[in-house]
């Protein structure tokens, strides 16, 4: 009991002892006005307090209001227990073992409600890493539980007055990031922050403190314990963060990249030089999420296997069987399927991506085909605006020619009329001309190109 209180003690910066109180900043001093708040988040936190319960909105939407920037999302903490808020709100659930929280339905917003963690850890194993935490406590206790000072802002809209128990404002003001208590310990209680500390710094563009900094790259090896799919899903954190190049170039310097994703192990350059294709698949992605506009999760990550992993080793099999005389669809088709064996679904990409992905990469070879009927039928695929999307970005990089673009621009835009026209322009221009000559004569075994010999087998 004792050893646990002494370490209580230490993990508190200087000048952050139990019982400081904090420091209240008037609306003048940070100039967030309550009707910035979304009426959910209002709603949520009136009336918790008309319930007589505390409640502030906190955290990153407290951070990025202060900064000017619309936040995404809000999250409000209060003394009630989750059973209180649930009780509170008819709409709502609790969810979560490690730690149980409120998820509250207004409208088609949904609000994350939190009840003040405790300063006390219920389980960590053998490495610090916590696996259980519903302990309870007082505001200030869990503002110190908080992972850096610029997230550990509570926001009451009673009064309009900003809470700051860690000089959150001032390293907001200063643009830095730093992490609260003993930067090791923490991250070795969830070793996630680490990659939250990179996103932070990429997307705020915030320096990350010394401290704080120091002691990422030789904890990164316990990312590697973690499960599959929460690095998964932290990964499209980073990649739909809106700054996500710089995302992955703060990774590599910060030692994080390599060893702990497997995927990004595939697309990242050791040497640090830029590939064409993935920065521009990611300014594309990041163009999206400023215009408010839906992000295809396979889309994206087919943008960024293509060339760095899958387009190397499936090139020159698709090449080698177009040679032999198979045509280009199955001959592409099989080439995928011979490396996704090889890889055996090292990257834990979850199948309702994995099919999306595959389908726009396959889709890549109908579009040489523009004679007939197979643009018409093309054009009702499904996946075919991914698909033709997809095209744009490998024309931009240099990989196909711009005027294929320019023809599948003309052709999905064009009426009836247009489209005859385009088809037969590309007919008489011999747009299927290599197919032709791929095609095979009949023979006993397997079929050979035209006028081949035996080598061609």
């Amino acid at each position: 009991m004792i050893r646990k209180l002494i370490r209580k003690v230490l993990e508190l910066p200087m000048g952050k002892r139990r019982g400081s109180k904090p420091r209240v900043y008037p609306l003048p001093q940070h100039g967030v006005r309550r009707d910035q708040l979304s009426s959910a988040a209002l709603r949520v936190t009136n009336r918790l307090q008309e319930a007589g319960y505390a409640a502030y909105v906190v955290g990153g939407a407290v951070r990025d209001l202060m900064l000017g920037v619309s936040p995404k999302d809000f999250d409000v903490a209060t003394n009630a227990t989750p059973e209180q808020v649930h009780h509170l709100f008819r709409r709502s659930r609790i969810i979560g073992r490690r730690f149980r929280i409120v998820h509250v339905m207004m409208g088609p917003e949904t609000i994350e409600v939190t009840t003040f963690r405790g300063g006390s850890v219920d389980d960590t194993n053998e490495t610090g890493r916590i696996m259980a935490d519903n302990s309870f406590g007082s505001q200030e206790e869990d503002a110190h539980r908080r992972d850096f000072t610029v997230n550990a802002l509570f926001y009451d809209p009673s009064d309009e007055t900003v809470i700051d128990y860690h000089h959150g404002v001032k390293d907001l003001h200063a643009k830095k990031l730093v992490m609260i208590g003993q930067p090791a310990r923490r991250y070795q209680e969830d070793p996630v922050r680490m990659l939250r500390a990179v996103r932070l710094a990429a997307k705020l563009g915030f320096e990350i403190d010394e401290d704080t900094k120091k002691p990422i790259r030789a904890h990164a090896h316990l990312l590697k314990k973690e499960p599959p799919a929460r690095l998964f899903d932290e990964l499209l954190k980073l990649l739909m963060s809106g700054h996500a190049y710089a995302c992955l170039k703060k990774l590599r310097e910060e030692g994080l990249a390599r060893g702990v994703f497997p995927l990004l192990d595939a697309v990242m350059d050791d040497k640090g030089g830029e590939d064409a294709f993935l920065k521009l698949s990611l300014d594309s992605t990041d163009a999206r999420l400023r215009a408010d506009k839906p992000i295809s999760v396979g889309f994206l990550l087919a943008t960024l296997l293509w060339r760095q992993l899958l387009w190397r080793q499936v090139d020159q099999g698709w090449q080698r069987r177009r040679e032999a005389g198979e045509k280009s669809l199955p001959a592409l088709l099989d080439a995928i399927s011979d490396v996704e064996n090889e890889q055996d679904n090292d990257f834990a990409i979850p199948r309702r991506f994995s099919v999306t992905m595959r389908e726009i990469w396959t889709l890549q070879a109908r579009f040489d085909s523009r004679t007939g009927g197979r643009p018409f039928r093309f054009l009702e695929q499904p996946r075919f605006r991914a698909a033709y999307d997809f095209l744009a970005l490998r024309s931009e990089a240099g990989d196909v020619p711009r005027e294929l673009v320019r023809w599948w621009d003309e052709f999905q835009r064009g009426d009836e009329g247009d489209r005859e026209r385009l088809v037969s322009e590309a007919k008489d221009s011999g747009a299927d001309e290599p197919a032709k000559k791929r095609r095979r004569r009949r023979s006993g075994g397997r079929r050979k190109p035209e006028g081949a010999g035996e080598s061609a087998e």
